[in-house]
């Protein structure tokens, strides 16, 4: 079986949520990716994808104390599919990443990289509480255009603060 490896760039749709189960940091967010389209000689933003991203261990506490809502970032990983029964009794499909990767986008900011110390970690098994974790419904996921800026239920920019 192979794994299939991707990398896209987007905006942290939500804040990200932090775990220790077992003694291993586990960091989850939902990132948004709006790709730009060419339609009728004008760019267009096209429909936005959402993904559910799953850091685990060093890179998840990095991510917890360098990433917030709103950001814009670039993640590498490993895709996969989780398909499950919601609680109306729907099926739903929850695009995943487990991530190996995961940065500041650099096209969109400024960062400082920080060197951090490893540690040991404990080796331990927290599938099941992170697919809790991807299952839940989301709260708060304000839409961003291809550009960052957050959109209304009706998919149009809303004015700067």
């Amino acid at each position: 079986m192979s794994d299939t490896f991707v990398t896209l760039h987007g905006w942290i749709g939500s804040d990200v949520t932090f775990r220790e189960p077992h003694g291993v940091s586990v960091a989850n967010l939902r990132v948004a990716s709006t790709p730009r389209l060419r339609r009728d000689g004008r760019w267009v933003d096209g429909d936005t994808t959402w993904y559910s991203v799953t850091a685990w261990r060093t890179l998840a506490d990095n991510v917890r104390d360098s990433l917030r809502k709103g950001d814009a970032v670039i993640v590498h990983g490993r895709l996969r599919t989780d398909v499950w029964e919601r609680a109306d009794g729907q099926t739903a499909a929850t695009l995943c990443i487990d991530a190996t990767m995961v940065g500041p986008d650099l096209n969109r900011g400024t960062a400082r990289f920080e060197r951090t110390v490893r540690t040991e970690r404990p080796e331990t098994d927290v599938d099941a509480e992170v697919d809790s974790l991807n299952r839940q419904e989301p709260v708060d996921l304000t839409g961003f255009d291809s550009l960052g800026n957050p959109q209304d239920e009706v998919g149009a920019a809303t004015a700067a603060a």
